[in-house]
Parts: structure tokens; sequence; C-alpha cells
């Protein structure tokens, strides 16, 4: 955890020395290159500020017919940047972007991870609590200071569990385990009701 926030610091000091620069040493990085860099500083940090929408506008507007393609397109990008592919562990962090921001969220795995319990005739839907592999090389990275929208299971996969951002799980657990005392008292009134 040191490491992540000594990171984060880091990156936080180089991008307020990049803004209280003269412009001509601003001019350094230009185009697509700057928004490269801008781009993967905004995507491993938990904190979007509003100097991020250009970079991840142009980020996210990157999008094929076929998804590998889209990966590819978004590492391409993010290689623009001259650290994206310095170390092996800056071309991890690209590849975990790439395959992660944007679909790691709490509304993205809630919507990718519905699964189907039971036979072809009848059953139920529940959202898994099982992060997929590329999610957690994403939020795992030691590149990576996600913070309060890391997702965080709450509840039970087969009883009506789901994934919130971590800096909403306390209220999240707190009405699930509201809910879930609601459903076992209608179920004991259901089921002493019907025996009279």
């Amino acid at each position: 955890m040191q490491r992540k926030n000594f990171i984060a610091s880091a990156v936080l000091a180089g991008a307020a020395l990049t803004m209280s620069l003269p412009a001509s040493a601003q001019d350094v990085l230009t185009g697509d290159t700057r928004l490269a860099c801008e781009a993967l500083l905004c995507l491993a940090s938990g904190t979007r500020p509003s100097e991020c929408a250009p970079s991840l506008a142009k980020y996210f507007s990157i999008s094929y017919r076929k998804f590998s393609d889209t990966i590819r397109g978004r590492v391409n990008f993010l290689n623009l940047c001259p650290a994206g592919n310095q170390t092996p562990q800056m071309s991890s962090l690209v590849s975990a972007i790439a395959n992660g921001a944007g679909r790691c969220d709490a509304a993205s795995l809630n919507q990718e991870l519905v699964m189907w319990n039971g036979n072809y005739d009848s059953g139920t839907t529940y959202i898994s609590n099982q992060l997929p592999d590329y999610c957690s090389a994403y939020l795992s990275n030691a590149y990576t200071n996600l913070g309060g929208i890391t997702p965080k299971y709450v509840g039970d996969p087969m009883n009506g569990g789901y994934w919130v951002p971590a800096d909403q799980y306390d209220a999240a657990l707190a009405a699930y385990n509201l809910w879930l005392q609601q459903q076992q008292q209608q179920q004991q009134n259901n089921w002493g009701g019907g025996g009279g």
C-alpha cells in the first residue's frame, strides 16, 4: 500500500510540476502523446479531475467492431506515452488498463456478471461475486490506486448480492442486511400464516 501511495504522490507531483512550468516547457509532450500520458495517469488513479476529460474522451473513443481490436487500439494509444513501455511493470499497467478500465466498476460488473442458475425450463439469475481476471489485474496492479471506486461485493450471490464502489460499501451492506431481515421475516410470516 505504501508503494501505491508513493506512486500516486509521484504522479501528482509530476502533474503539478508540469502545470506550473512555462508554456515552452509544457510543449514537450503534445497532441496524442500528451493525451496518452494523461490517460495513463488518470486511469491509474481513483480520482478523475476535470483535466482528465480530454484524454479520457480520446481513450474511450477508441472502439472497433471486435473487442480484441478495441483493446489493441487502446494499448497502442497508451503506448504513445514514452513511459508506457519503458519497463515491464509499465507495460503490465498499460495492458491492465486497456483490459480493465471502464469494465471493472460496480455498475459494469453488475451488468456483465449476471449468471443463470437452473436448467433450460426454470431458474433464476444472480450476480457473480468472482472478479474477472482482467479486473483483478487492473485493480491490483502495483501502479494503480483506484481507492473508493474499487468495487466490493455486498451479500450472497444466491440471495441478491451485488457490486458497489468501495466508498459505498458500509451503507450498501447495512441496506442489504435490512433487506435480508425483511425477506426472512416475510418468509416466516408466510409459513406461519399457511398452517392454520
